[in-house]
């Protein structure tokens, strides 16, 4: 099977306090948008670059995309992640799609290849990683409950999340206008369809605000050593 990765660009600074879209910020020097194609395609299991961009940036993007060798298209996305997503797939030509959020710069070569077997194996795949802090609901007040969230099955989902092509296609289509999924799997299993789960990694960290693009200084830095 033939496999689209799709890098998800067209958000914007708002939460980063930013009037530049936050990914292409510079991250150790490098804009984040760089980084996160060159781990996205790593894998030679990849085989075409799909990076949806917002319209007034297609030419930025264009110009800090680094070289690959492999196929790469950039179309324009949606006011929303959604829209942006169905224009990612809609241009894909791959049997399998990766869609991924370009504000993680670290995804390994290694959760690629998982989510791309999960995804042959079961049709819809995402990257999970277990809740480990305590969770506790706090009153409107501001005081703290005294009951404890169990967290047994609760997970954080991060990105690549990754579909037969046909299926995330069909799903993100017959999403109702006004609905807006936080991710792709949402739709998926909006309608009806059962999503596998692999290991996730916590080096896969999204950056959103400026203390994540803080912290990820250092990690940009060891990632250049290894």
């Amino acid at each position: 099977m033939r496999t689209t990765a799709i890098l998800l660009a067209a958000g914007s600074g708002r939460r980063m306090g930013s009037e530049m879209n936050k990914v292409l910020l510079p991250l150790a020097g490098t804009p984040i948008v760089t980084r996160a194609a060159l781990a996205l395609t790593r894998s030679p299991a990849i085989d075409e670059l799909v990076v949806v961009a917002r319209p007034d940036e297609l030419g930025a993007v264009a110009t800090v995309l680094p070289p690959l060798d492999i196929p790469v298209r950039i179309v324009a996305g949606g006011a929303e992640r959604h829209d942006s997503a169905r224009a990612g797939v809609a241009a894909a030509t791959g049997d399998i799609v990766l869609l991924h959020d370009a504000a993680r710069p670290f995804v390994t070569q290694d959760l690629v290849e998982r989510v791309i077997a999960g995804a042959e194996r079961h049709g819809a795949c995402i990257p999970v990683v277990r809740v480990v802090d305590t969770l506790r609901r706090v009153g409107p007040d501001g005081f703290a409950r005294a009951e404890t969230v169990d967290r047994t099955d609760l997970v954080h989902v991060q990105t690549p999340q990754g579909f037969r092509v046909e299926l995330v296609r069909q799903a993100l289509k017959a999403t109702p206008t006004g609905a807006i999924p936080t991710d792709d799997a949402a739709a998926v299993l909006a309608q009806g369809v059962a999503v596998f789960t692999v290991p996730g990694d916590a080096r896969n960290i999204k950056i959103t605000t400026p203390a994540d693009l803080d912290a990820a200084g250092p990690m940009a830095c060891c990632a250049e050593r290894a």
